[in-house]
This record gives C-alpha cells, structure tokens and sequence, in this order.
C-alpha cells in the first residue's frame, strides 16, 4: 500500500472512482485514496481549536481529475464536523474557499 503520491491509480481516478478522503493523525495529513494509492494529501498543524492548512500535494498525473478539490472539500467537512477553525496557509485550500464561500465560516483569521 501506497503512503505517498503515485500514478498508478490514476486510470481508476480517471474513470471517476470516488476518492476516499481520511485523515491521517500520525502523519499530520488528510488524504486522498483511490483503491490501494494516495493520489494525494494536505499536511497540517493542529492546535486546540484550530488547525493550519499548510500544504496541499496531489499526484501531477491525476492533477486535472478533480482530486484536489475532492480532498479540500472532504478535508473542511471533516473539520466542521470536529468544531475546528482553520487558518489556511496552502495557496490551493486559500482559493478553495474562495471559490466555495459556504466553508468561510470556518476560517478563524479573515
């Protein structure tokens, strides 16, 4: 089994198999599964509270499939639903809640 970003589950992706979005403590990282492989991930920092959005990774060859944007989304109702606030330092989450206005309540600094 995968831990890290890989291509060799793209064709499944790319066939539109759901990605699993988990979170991963030990590692600090919510991430994107399809089938046995991490397509990718978004590493944070949590604090009582709060959790940082730092860095958001996804395979370049399933880049353009929607696996970023399923990861964001998974990752921000994940931490709704735990009662958090994020402050968001990853570029990509930034526009992702740009973009989608229902999770800025989320956010703890504006």
């Amino acid at each position: 089994m995968s831990n890290e970003p890989r291509a060799a589950a793209l064709h499944v992706a790319g066939d539109g198999a759901e990605a699993r979005i988990s979170d991963n403590p030990e590692r600090h990282r919510y991430e994107a599964w399809v089938g046995e492989d991490v397509l990718g991930y978004i590493d944070y920092h949590l604090q009582p509270g709060l959790i940082t959005i730092l860095h958001t990774e996804v395979d370049p060859a399933a880049e353009g499939h929607g696996v970023g944007s399923r990861l964001a989304a998974g990752a921000l109702d994940d931490i709704r639903r735990r009662g958090l606030s994020i402050l968001v330092v990853c570029p990509f989450v930034r526009e992702y809640v740009r973009r989608h206005p229902e999770y800025a309540d989320l956010v703890a600094y504006r």
